[in-house]
């Protein structure tokens, strides 16, 4: 039968319940057990595609097209479990689906109440998960005990033990032990109130994990244990990593958590086999080159709404033996400023996607300055089509080009909506969603670094390059280096005459692994060494086909 591991939080939000429970994932698969990650939100929301990157981070899209939560990226960076729809729910969903039985009269008769309605929804999509096949289930719990949103989805897991047996369950609490400088000493009784509100619930922890940024001693352990009527074996440290998150497994492994795991639940597991992770820190304790990535966006001041960029970033700079220092601009601070100040200097240059016009001209500007100056460049969605705009403007000479979401009445519109996506309205409805097949150009850069002319990758958009204009992009120079299998659609772009200039529509970073980074964040890291191994600050020999900005006469404005 499989195992389902539940991992709750408490004291505060952000200590890391994602990245833990990808962690304890790794563990176990590192010991042959075919495991599967689920995270339950407890947000109204149907999915976090309409939220604020600054409220919510990253939106991870899934190949199946579902737009969910950050840490799900998580679980692919850790672990090899395939994701779907049914590794991520909200409250909005549970409660969508319950209401849609009760318009379809499958209660008729009843009154429908959070138990055992939504309850038995929340337990149904846990148990939908496992199955055959399947050695254990770990099932995140977003949120913090204690919250009032959280409540349905504690009691869903107090009564899934009962429903198939509590030695088929494991609960693991992620709690804080903060150190008070002005005591000189660190502090049990929060992790004591949170445990406390969980045994209120029916909820006896068998494993806490304690986030602390100074060592436990074997008192302070043994107090947690007396307290929270745990073994001390079970009072496990996560100590902060002040160099990268990809110790945290092996710091718990030294805290024997999956023997722990493993005994309790009678998993019959294999020995623990973790040479290619510690390889991958040796790699990333000692790098060869020290190299600067700008990452250009709208929303660099939060860190987690670029969060898989920033990860694959350092993918590719294990791979490449480097050390990759990303340097944050925002791009309203670019059209403030100017791009020679802010940008001078770096061996790399990244412009990430995003949703609206704030920005876009200190984004475009950017771009601009990569392209003449010779900077490698990688411009993921937006960061493609902000490239396709600075080209027109400054190559093509079409002055004002620019895509219809920024400005519906602009003389070229280069970037545009497709005709069968005019009439959606629904938000969250994007019309490209998930992985979409691409058919790339022999000779491109991108065909060498992926090595192969097909290829699949996640999008999340609804704006397309417009394919009026492809003639007399091509004609300056301009490589649609990648296509949608029919050739409708731009996918990639390429300057060859460039170092390094690639953009592509889809989202890259959705496909990294610290273990296997994607091969154009490989790619261009392995640009950006070369640029800062060579010689530096040199133009490149031409400009897209070899003409300067704008070219011998202002382009003819074509039909759209």
């Amino acid at each position: 039968m499989t195992k389902h591991i539940f991992v709750t939080g408490g004291v505060v939000s952000s200590l890391g319940k994602g990245l833990t429970s990808a962690s304890i994932g790794m563990l176990l698969e590192h010991r042959g057990l075919r495991v599967r990650m689920q995270k339950l939100d407890p947000y109204i929301n149907v999915d976090p595609g309409t939220m604020s990157p600054y409220q919510h981070g990253e939106v991870y899209v899934l190949d199946d097209g579902s737009e969910t939560d950050l840490d799900l990226g998580h679980y692919e960076r850790f672990t090899n479990s395939p994701l779907t729809r049914q590794s991520n729910y909200t409250t909005g969903q549970i409660y969508q689906s319950v209401i849609n039985k009760e318009r379809r009269g499958e209660f008729l008769g009843q009154t429908v109440q959070v138990i055992p309605h939504i309850t038995n929804e929340i337990k149904s999509v846990v148990a939908k998960i496992g199955g055959e096949g399947i050695d254990v289930v770990i099932t995140e719990i977003g949120g913090t005990v204690g919250d009032i949103e959280s409540q349905p989805f504690l009691e869903a897991i107090r009564q899934f033990s009962l429903d198939v047996g509590k030695e088929n369950c494991l609960y693991i609490h992620l709690t804080l032990v903060p150190y008070l400088k002005a005591a000189a000493e660190l502090k049990t009784k929060p992790t004591q109130h949170s445990v406390g509100l969980l045994r209120q619930i029916g909820i006896q922890p068998d494993i806490l994990i304690c986030r602390t940024e100074r060592s436990l001693s074997r008192d302070e352990r043994a107090k947690i244990a007396l307290f929270c009527n745990v073994p001390v074996e079970a009072v496990i440290e996560e100590k902060d990593k002040d160099f990268s998150i990809y110790e945290v497994p092996l710091s718990l492994v030294e805290h024997g958590i999956d023997d722990l795991i493993v005994r309790k639940l009678g998993l019959k597991a294999g020995a623990l086999e973790l040479e290619d992770w510690r390889e991958l820190l040796h790699r990333l304790r000692n790098p060869r080159h020290e190299i600067s990535i700008a990452v250009v966006g709208k929303y660099s001041e939060h860190r987690d709404a670029y969060k898989s960029i920033y990860e694959s970033l350092d993918h590719a700079g294990i791979s490449n033996q480097a050390q990759v220092r990303i340097q944050r601009v925002h791009s309203e601070a670019v059209e403030r400023e100017g791009p020679e100040r802010l940008l001078t200097g770096v061996d790399g240059i990244l412009v990430p996607g995003g949703f609206g016009e704030r920005g876009i001209e200190g984004k475009v500007e950017t771009i601009r300055f990569a392209r003449q100056r010779g900077i490698p460049f990688l411009g993921i969605c937006l960061g493609m089509q902000c490239a396709v705009a600075e080209f027109a403007r400054n190559v093509l000479g079409l002055q004002g080009a620019n895509s219809t979401e920024f400005d519906k009445n602009n003389p070229y519109p280069v970037i545009c909506l497709l005709d069968e996506q005019k009439t959606i309205t629904d938000k969250g409805g994007t019309m490209r969603l998930g992985a979409q097949p691409a058919v790339l150009a022999p000779g491109s850069r991108a065909i060498q670094c992926y090595g192969t002319q097909g290829i699949s990758e996640r999008h999340r958009h609804r704006y397309e390059f417009n394919n009026v204009y492809r003639e007399q992009f091509a004609a300056r120079g301009m490589l649609f280096a990648g296509t949608s299998p029919d050739g409708a659609l731009v996918e990639i772009v390429e300057l060859p005459d460039h170092p390094w200039f690639v953009a592509v529509q889809f989202h890259p970073e959705f496909k990294s692994q610290p273990t296997r980074p994607h091969p154009l964040f490989d790619g261009f890291i392995a640009a950006a060494v070369t640029h800062r191994n060579g010689p530096s600050g040199r133009p490149p020999k031409s400009d897209g086909a070899g003409q300067a900005d704008g070219g011998p006469q202002r382009a003819e404005k074509p039909a759209t």
